[in-house]
């Protein structure tokens, strides 16, 4: 008999492949099985997301399409959240776990405000954010998290395994090539809040024009020390210009 340490190695899906195994073939709708274990089929944001720093803020950016397969599901999704008073999150991955996730980051932080009496930092919510995808709980996520402290502006890019790093700029999701060139051409340290606003809508209708997962319009999130601003533009062009 297989020892016990083995069988979290053994594949139920995949048939004679294993010891549980038919001696011939898969089990019945293997396909389908395979495609429910691995997420496929479910609704998945696609997406293009990017997330900028300013002296004054952060602009975070997304598309507004939502995918199921290759039929475009929705249209209408907005993939950048307020998770506490001076801080939101974009969600780029499996539509299902981003929602959850971010209704666990906003109920921690209620829950440290009501504990002790003042805000999370950018930095404590961060390697929360990072310790809650480690978990695995919420797999298939990859969100950009931007906000605003005492100690100013951050932008942080947090990976689907929960790895971590602070930067000036970032991208997230299917189109990130494309939006990235616009950020590495035109983002610089001294950007305004509104310029920040139309170099994130270019980079967001670069990645539309050739990424076909991300389209139908953009959500801008500002972030200052006054709070969090989202707004919904149909036409890309009129925040671009």
């Amino acid at each position: 008999m297989r020892p016990s340490s083995d069988l979290a190695d053994l594949d139920a899906i995949g048939g004679d492949e294993t010891v549980f195994g038919p001696e011939l073939g898969e089990f019945p709708h293997a396909d389908e099985r395979r495609a429910q274990a691995t997420g496929e089929g479910e609704m998945k944001t696609g997406t293009t997301t990017v997330g900028l720093r300013t002296e004054d803020g952060v602009v975070l950016a997304t598309d507004m399409r939502a995918s199921l397969g290759r039929m475009v599901s929705s249209k209408d999704v907005q993939k950048v959240e307020e998770i506490h008073p001076t801080g939101a999150l974009t969600i780029a991955g499996s539509v299902s776990a981003a929602q959850n996730l971010i209704q666990t980051l906003k109920a921690e932080t209620n829950l440290y405000e009501a504990r002790r009496g003042k805000d999370m930092s950018m930095q404590a919510l961060s390697t929360l954010t990072g310790n809650l995808l480690r978990s695995g709980a919420f797999f298939i996520v990859q969100p950009i998290l931007g906000g605003v402290d005492d100690e100013g502006a951050h932008v942080y890019s947090i990976d689907a395994a929960g790895g971590m790093t602070e930067e000036e700029y970032t991208v997230t999701g299917s189109g990130s090539q494309f939006a990235l060139g616009v950020l590495e051409q035109e983002y610089s340290d001294d950007l305004s809040v509104d310029e920040a606003k139309r170099v994130a809508a270019r980079a967001i209708k670069s990645a539309v024009e050739r990424d076909t997962a991300s389209g139908n319009g953009i959500n801008v999130a500002v972030v200052t020390e006054d709070g969090v601003e989202i707004t919904k533009h149909k036409d890309i062009d009129a925040v671009a210009e």
